[in-house]
């Protein structure tokens, strides 16, 4: 009877932990980044916290869906990207976690190294001012062209100031650039999206970006929720031992934590 009533008891007790357990709403893209925080959910749990892990498949509606609430947090972008959005959308959102870096890559179907380009040659990059400018940083990283140094890293074609190869560049939406390798001769793709399209981002480049650019990925939340208890628990579940071990081991380097 007694061990009836002490099972009876630790069942009640688990529910209510469970029944009392907070929830969070927190915003990925598709691909590593909904990989990694499926596995962040589970460590989170024992923590007592709850993940509803939201997808979007572009850079744009995550940070308006947590300004306006829909979300508590997102997980998706880097520090240069955000910085770009508060500044010009005007939301207030700030980093509270370093996450991943995803060194960028040069793909292309048609050639096998840089130097094969050719006079005039189409390179794909992304149509979002920052990841634009972190393509064209690579490309000027190579050598292939020189940038206005004064523009920083918010570069765009425009401030392309010297270009050998006269080469053209398609500004398309991120998403659509493994797509675009049959029409052009080189397309700079952010890791998760060239995962998501079958390539392998530690083999497939033609050339691939250092792994000290300034672009590791970010937690971010409102301004206002910076201090609550669910951050602190967020990333620590995040940051713990087991969500590096499985990056390491499912990505093998196309994908390296950044803490």
């Amino acid at each position: 009877m007694k061990t009836l009533l002490l099972a009876t008891s630790l069942a009640a007790l688990l529910a209510a932990g469970s029944a009392f357990a907070e929830t969070i709403k927190i915003g990925v893209t598709p691909g590593p980044h909904a990989q990694i925080m499926e596995q962040v959910k589970t460590v989170a749990a024992e923590k007592g916290l709850d993940l509803d892990i939201l997808e979007f498949s572009d850079y744009v509606v995550p940070n308006q869906a947590l300004a306006d609430g829909d979300l508590q947090a997102n997980s998706f972008q880097h520090q240069p990207y955000l910085d770009n959005q508060v500044k010009d959308r005007g939301f207030d959102l700030v980093s509270v976690a370093q996450t991943v870096n995803f060194p960028m890559g040069i793909y292309s179907k048609k050639v096998k190294s840089l130097d094969d380009l050719k006079d005039g040659a189409s390179i794909a990059i992304p149509n979002d001012p920052t990841n634009g400018g972190r393509a064209l940083l690579i490309l000027a990283d190579k050598g292939l062209i020189k940038l206005r140094q004064e523009a920083g890293l918010k570069v765009s074609p425009a401030d392309v100031v010297d270009n050998p190869k006269n080469l053209t560049f398609a500004e398309l939406d991120a998403a659509q650039l493994p797509r675009a390798l049959d029409d052009v001769d080189a397309s700079v793709i952010n890791t998760n999206y060239a995962l998501e399209a079958g390539l392998d981002p530690a083999k497939d480049p033609i050339a691939r970006e250092g792994e000290k650019a300034p672009y590791i990925n970010v937690i971010a939340v409102r301004s206002a929720d910076k201090d609550a208890a669910w951050v602190k628990t967020l990333v620590e579940a995040y940051h713990s031992a087991t969500i590096k071990s499985y990056i390491q081991t499912q990505f093998k380097g196309a994908v390296i934590a950044a803490w």
